[in-house]
């Protein structure tokens, strides 16, 4: 038996994480532990506690009676110890300038962003914080440990929004294209069908958000049922795709790596909407304009450099606006 632990804030920011995140997994994810880590974790503040605190199944891990109890105590401490850092930290940049602190789902348009805001804003202390995750990126914004996030969600797959966060939207309808090997029979087709992928292997990493679920909603309903890669490393992801192994879903402003191509999805069965969020009472109502206005620039940069993507928004009708903004594709 693993002997018992004092408990310590960062034990119940671990039981907060586990509750909000439905499963272990999740919440290691969040924390930057292991699966293995937390599980050993949770047992000793069980062992502490004298008690069961959540009931784990294939649906996940759900707070017993005795957790919502402990949880129910739990919350106020540690928003009470985030408040507490976040004001230390605020008073320490008020005597050493200002901050801006910066969160994004991965994209190629992050760079192009952070370019912008760092000209416009060179005295100001810019952090980046980039997650798989959008709903993660929500909740660090409503804790106020970001002041403004890039994020999308998947059409049919609505994020938790918490309520003192707002969004903005910067492409209402984001077409999701699909990688795979330069030798694909597929590959020479200007889009390609479901139906001419039925025999691959899909990459998807289970820690984005929906990702598994919406490409298993969409091949099912094409009456497909193919083998699924759950792969989190990129490059590790990239090599199988180049050498044939199997197919990845990607965003329209990707690059192919080498041994690759790029084609959009026949139909455009998977999208995503794309927004700016933030706190309003975190920033004043200029400084988000122009972060939005930043953000634009930037993804109409990212689709000027991406030959698949231009083609399809001339196919589909929808050319970027010369002026630098874009709303993407409608509805």
């Amino acid at each position: 038996m693993l002997p018992p632990v004092e408990l310590e804030v960062r034990h119940l920011r671990a039981l907060c994480a586990i509750a909000d995140a439905g499963s272990v997994r999740k919440a290691a994810l969040q924390l930057g532990m292991t699966q293995p880590s937390l599980t050993t974790q949770l047992r000793r503040i069980e062992g502490a506690i004298g008690g069961l605190l959540f009931t784990r199944g294939q649906t996940g891990s759900r707070p017993t009676p005795l957790g919502h109890s402990v949880l129910s105590r739990a919350r106020p401490i540690v928003a009470e110890m985030t408040a507490l850092v976040t004001a230390a930290r605020d008073a320490a940049v008020g005597a050493g300038g200002a901050r801006l602190r910066v969160g994004s789902v991965g994209s190629r348009v992050v760079t192009g962003w952070l370019r912008r805001i760092h000209d416009r804003l060179p005295d100001t202390d810019i952090t980046i914080h980039i997650e798989v995750s959008a709903n993660t990126l929500l909740q660090l914004l409503a804790t106020n440990q970001l002041d403004v996030a890039l994020v999308h969600e998947t059409a049919g797959f609505p994020l938790h929004i918490p309520a003192e966060v707002r969004r903005r939207v910067l492409v209402e309808r984001e077409p999701r294209f699909v990688t795979l090997s330069a030798g694909h029979p597929a590959a020479a087709s200007p889009a390609v069908t479901l139906t001419e992928l039925a025999d691959d292997s899909w990459i998807v990493d289970p820690t984005a958000d929906h990702e598994w679920a919406a490409l298993r909603r969409v091949l099912t309903a094409a009456g497909l049922d193919p083998r699924l890669l759950h792969v989190r490393d990129n490059t590790t992801a990239a090599d199988l795709v180049a050498s044939g192994e199997a197919v990845r879903p990607c965003q329209p402003t990707a690059e192919a790596t080498p041994g690759t191509v790029i084609r959009p999805l026949a139909g455009d069965p998977l999208t995503a909407e794309l927004s700016l969020a933030a706190r309003p009472c975190a920033l004043p109502l200029p400084e988000l304009d122009a972060l939005f206005d930043d953000l634009a620039d930037a993804y109409e940069e990212a689709t000027s450099r991406s030959v698949a993507y231009r083609t399809w928004l001339t196919g589909a009708g929808r050319p970027a606006p010369p002026d630098g903004r874009t709303s993407g594709p409608g509805p």
